[in-house]
């Protein structure tokens, strides 16, 4: 009887990696930004619709007493704490927004069937404010995370399981992008490998045979496995059942790069996995209202900045000879060109000196850029370091040619040499901000900024738009990459 007790127990790691305590902090963090987010909205709420306290709005007062307990569970149930939608990516705010969207839809129901009389405005201010201070504070959070995980903090030790040049490629990717927090301190290599101590600069750890002792000796938290022949379903079924009482993370790295969860299921054929891939939606509904939301927002912040659009032409005209809007051609979707608008940064000159300066070209790829670019304006290296060099492009938005979010804009002659992959950003609207615009811009790769350009495309929403927006605002702050 021992000896099947012992057969049927789970096999249990000598040493069990920890929960990092910054990994534990985490969730109480949000749990406190996420009711203080409450407090702020229900006191707004109440003091738009009541001013002082009267008599008749005691039910309120405790309403918006137990107000944070409230909006914390609606958060729990949308699984808004969950460590998998946290750290990175766009779900964690697509949950807050699916709990405030769920909370007014429960409010409207139980105040119709019960026949509870609600003062409309002060709804109307709580419910829209608690979403966005929390969708907000949320962002200010991860940002503290991010810039703790740039100084190499907050990072999870991750184990590679593979081999080839897939190995290399994950490395690199993560050592590149610090925000995913994640940092490799091995690989296990297939059994035929076995005397090597290294692979693409990587210590070996140990092979397929060994990763449970790997993982125990190293104290990961992470084990992330890439395609291997030699790895079969059964191996990667008995290292699971090895893992799963030690609270190590596995993750199964496909050969699929850029698609987001969304467009991913798992359909079980015979009691196996299958993941399904949708198309990229590139038209219908979502992009009638993608439209109707750039039409009203980019008319809203003209209609705000004309004022200074006009003060900057006349301070434009007055600094140096020419025009106060620069025009260019640009090459929008599916191929077709337009003029975009931007205020004049540059000498009149600017275009005929790019061949002289050329050999100074500080980007890769087709960009040309110099951080310290003699053609540019002392008013023209203000107004590019904040961004309101881009102000006029809200007019290409209305009139049809973009998008207040989109890959970035290219030259004719930038098209004219891209390769046929990357003719897939042309399928969409270039926009006025984008992921390469708030991941660093100038201060990008080539590559990089490809790279999430065709992101963009291939994984578009509302949400991903709406952060960008928001990530727009404190790109613009830092002023990283602007020049």
């Amino acid at each position: 009887m021992a000896d099947l007790q012992d057969r049927v127990r789970r096999p249990r790691l000598d040493v069990a990696p920890e929960t990092p305590g910054w990994e534990r902090r985490y969730p109480r963090q949000l749990a406190i930004v996420d009711g203080s987010a409450a407090i702020v909205a229900a006191a707004l709420g109440f003091w738009v619709r009541f001013g002082a306290i009267p008599h008749h709005a005691v039910a309120y007062v405790v309403g918006s007493a137990f107000f944070p307990a409230i909006w914390v569970l609606v958060l729990m149930m949308a699984r808004a704490y969950e460590s998998r939608y946290l750290f990175v990516g766009n779900e964690e705010y697509r949950r807050v927004l699916n709990a405030g969207i769920f909370l007014t839809a429960a409010t409207a129901f139980v105040s119709y069937v019960f026949s509870i009389e609600l003062a409309r405005g002060y709804v109307v201010v709580v419910f829209p404010v608690v979403t966005v201070a929390t969708l907000l504070a949320r962002y200010f959070l991860r940002r503290h995370l991010v810039s703790q995980r740039e100084r190499g903090r907050c990072m999870r030790r991750v184990i590679v399981v593979g081999d080839g040049p897939a190995v290399s490629e994950l490395h690199q990717l993560l050592a590149r992008h610090r925000y995913h927090g994640m940092q490799v301190i091995g690989v296990c290599v297939p059994p035929k490998r076995a005397g090597r101590d290294s692979l693409a600069g990587i210590d070996v750890v140990g092979t397929f045979d060994t990763i449970v002792a790997a993982v125990a000796d190293h104290r990961a938290d992470t084990v992330a496995i890439l395609p291997s022949p030699e790895l079969t379903s059964a191996m990667l079924r008995r290292l699971l059942w090895s893992l799963e009482n030690t609270g190590t993370d596995v993750i199964v790295a496909g050969a699929l790069l850029d698609v987001a969860g969304p467009r991913t299921s798992l359909r079980p054929i015979d009691g196996l996995p299958m993941l399904h891939l949708d198309h990229a939606e590139l038209t219908g509904s979502r992009w009638v209202v993608k439209r109707l939301f750039d039409v009203f927002f980019a008319s809203l912040l003209l209609l705000f900045a004309m004022p200074l659009l006009a003060a900057l032409a006349v301070a434009i005209r007055h600094g140096s000879p020419g025009p106060a809007f620069f025009r260019q051609t640009r090459v929008g979707k599916d191929g077709e060109t337009f003029t975009i608008l931007k205020l004049r940064t540059m000498y009149a000159d600017a275009e005929r000196r790019l061949d002289e300066l050329a050999p100074h070209n500080e980007h890769d790829g087709l960009l040309f850029k110099i951080r310290h670019d003699p053609r540019v304006t002392p008013l023209g290296r203000w107004l590019r370091r904040f961004s309101v060099d881009e102000l006029p492009q809200l007019f290409n938005v209305v009139a049809g040619q973009m998008s207040l979010v989109g890959p970035r804009p290219p030259l004719p002659s930038e098209v004219a040499a891209y390769p046929d992959d990357l003719m897939r950003r042309l399928v969409v609207k270039p926009g006025v901000t984008g992921l390469w615009q708030v991941s660093g811009r100038a201060d990008l790769s080539w590559e990089d900024s490809m790279r999430l350009d065709l992101r963009y495309v291939e994984n578009w929403s509302l949400t991903l738009d709406l952060v960008v927006l928001l990530r727009t605002i404190t790109a613009v702050i830092r002023s990283a990459g602007a020049y």
